[in-house]
């Protein structure tokens, strides 16, 4: 296994946009992917975003069956996604509970778009283009944010609901101690449920 460590927030490369995948014939790609798999499954994540491990290459990995971090959490496909773009389908945000493993220990109330259309490819070259919602949904904004250099607190509307996990569980945060933990880096949660996204 080859698991790497995951920078944490305050470290400046999680702040820079990454670059497109030019090629994708590059082996160096295929033992970033491997890599990646290793550390999210190490940490029972449910995403990882390339910049996380310091590469700074629009490349997230993420997917979801049956994790004990999430045990309320809807199947996410794994999935490999080079190169995204990311489409609001309607004008719909939900705000969700959200955790990464570049903020470790912590988690807040996020929004984000309840249904998107995600296009890319994966690492093979072959055409990614899906229409979601939910906690799926979150999964992918959360991810493909590292891309762009934003971490979920940057989008959180009220300070109030940010703090650490293990204050939400004794009560101190009504609501946040409840429902879904999605754990490593990135990506989860519905509009009333507490979901720790932890994937990224």
């Amino acid at each position: 296994m080859a698991i790497r460590e995951v920078l944490r927030m305050g470290d400046p490369r999680l702040l820079q946009v990454a670059a497109p995948v030019a090629h994708l014939d590059d082996p160096g790609l295929r033992e970033l992917l491997v890599d990646m798999r290793d550390t999210m499954r190490a940490l029972d994540g449910a995403g990882l975003a390339a910049p996380q491990i310091g590469v700074p290459l629009q490349v997230v990995i993420f997917g979801l069956e049956h994790n004990p971090r999430y045990p309320d959490a809807a199947p996410v496909p794994d999935t490999v996604l080079i190169n995204p773009v990311i489409t609001p389908l309607d004008a719909t945000l939900e705000e969700g509970w959200e955790g990464c493993l570049s903020v470790p220990g912590m988690r807040g109330l996020v929004p984000r778009w309840h249904s998107i259309r995600y296009q890319g490819v994966d690492e093979r070259g072959t055409a990614i283009d899906r229409e979601v919602s939910g906690f799926h949904a979150r999964v992918v904004q959360h991810e493909v944010d590292h891309l762009l250099g934003v971490l979920y607190p940057m989008r959180i509307r009220d300070l109030r609901h940010f703090g650490f996990m293990d204050a939400f569980e004794t009560g101190r945060f009504p609501g946040a101690g409840t429902g879904t933990d999605t754990g490593t880096g990135a990506e989860g949660g519905d509009a009333d449920a507490a979901a720790d996204t932890g994937a990224g």
